[in-house]
C-alpha cells in the first residue's frame, strides 16, 4: 500500500484552508496513494481563541470534514483526518473535542479518536500552551481494521505517552498515525527520536503528517510555527521518509512483512512481565 502524507500550513481562516488542502490530497492521489494522510487541526490553527469558537461546528456541520470526505468518495481511496476541532453539542462546559477521523473509500466514517492528552505545558516564558482550556480530552483508545492493516490511533501530544502506542500494538495494530501540529521548540529536539522510538518499540510502521512553518493570523504572520517534517517510519526504526518543511507531500511504501520481521526478531510485545515497585 502506498501512503501520502500530507504536509500543510494552515490560518486562521477555515474557508480559505479547504482548498488548499484539497488540492494537495489530490496531489497525493495523483501520486498513486491508496491512503492519504493530513496533520492535526486540518480545518486551521490560530491562538485567538474567539476567532477559533466563531469556526469550529459540531461534527455534521464542518465543511472541512464533509469536502475531505467527499474527496475520499470521488477517488475511492481511505483517509486520515489527522484531526479537527469539533464542538460536541452535550459537552458540559463546552469545550471541544479534538478529533481523528478514518474515511474509507466510500467516503464513510470508519473510525473516530478523540485525543487523550492535552498539551499543556510551559516550553519557554513566552512559549504557553492550554489545550485543556478549549478541548475536554478523549477516555478511549481506537484501533481500527482495513483491507491493508490494523491502524492504532493517535494526535500530536499522545507521542510522548508510549503506553498508550503499546496498548494499541498489543490490540493488533500495525500502523500507528501521528497526525501532528509538534511545536518548532519541541520538535526540533524530540519529533524524529519519539516517533522512531514508538516504531521500535511497537514493532510498527509510524505515520506522521505534520502541519508546518509560520501560521498567518488576520493575513500576516502569527504567533504561531510547526516544526513540519511529517515523517514516515518503518518498523525497525529507519526514517523511509522526511516531508522537510516546505507544505506538500511526501510517499512510502508499507509493507507488513516488515512488521511481522520486526516483531519476531524483537518480540518484546509479549515479554511484559508484573514487577513490584513504586
Amino acid at each position: 500500500m502506498r501512503a501520502g502524507l500530507v504536509q500543510l500550513n494552515v490560518t486562521d481562516d477555515v474557508t480559505a484552508n479547504i482548498p488548499v488542502t484539497v488540492a494537495l490530497v489530490r496531489r497525493a492521489v495523483e501520486g498513486g496513494a491508496g491512503f492519504v494522510l493530513t496533520p492535526e487541526v486540518t480545518g486551521l490553527l490560530t491562538a485567538d481563541k474567539e476567532r477559533q469558537r466563531a469556526q469550529i461546528v459540531p461534527e455534521d456541520e464542518d465543511r472541512t470534514l464533509a469536502a475531505l470526505r467527499d474527496e475520499a468518495a470521488r477517488a475511492g481511496v481511505w483517509m486520515l483526518i489527522g484531526s479537527l476541532g469539533i464542538k460536541v453539542r452535550d459537552d458540559a462546559d463546552g469545550r471541544f473535542a479534538n478529533r481523528s477521523f478514518l474515511i474509507g473509500p466510500d467516503g464513510g466514517i470508519v473510525a473516530r479518536y478523540d485525543k487523550i492528552h492535552m498539551f499543556d505545558v510551559n516550553v519557554s516564558d513566552t512559549e504557553v500552551f492550554r489545550e485543556s482550556a478549549e478541548y475536554r480530552p478523549g477516555s478511549q483508545a481506537v484501533v481500527a481494521e482495513t483491507p491493508f492493516g490494523t491502524i492504532g490511533m493517535s494526535v500530536c501530544y499522545d507521542l510522548r505517552f508510549p503506553h498508550l502506542f503499546r496498548r494499541l500494538a498489543q490490540a493488533g495494530a500495525q500502523i500507528l498515525t501521528v497526525p501532528a501540529a509538534f511545536n518548532s521548540t519541541t520538535g526540533q529536539a524530540h519529533w524524529e527520536v519519539l516517533l522512531r522510538a514508538r516504531a521500535i518499540e511497537s514493532g510498527a510502521w509510524v505515520l506522521a503528517p505534520a502541519q508546518t512553518g509560520v501560521h498567518l493570523q488576520d493575513g500576516a504572520p502569527g504567533k504561531r510555527r510547526t516544526h513540519g517534517h511529517s515523517l514516515v517510519v518503518a518498523p525497525w526504526g529507519e526514517v523511509v521518509s522526511d516531508a522537510g518543511t516546505e507544505p506538500g507531500v511526501t510517499f512510502a511504501e508499507i509493507d507488513l512483512d516488515q512488521v511481522a520481521r520486526a516483531r519476531h526478531r524483537v518480540p518484546s510485545l509479549s515479554h511484559d512481565r508484573p514487577f513490584d515497585g513504586p
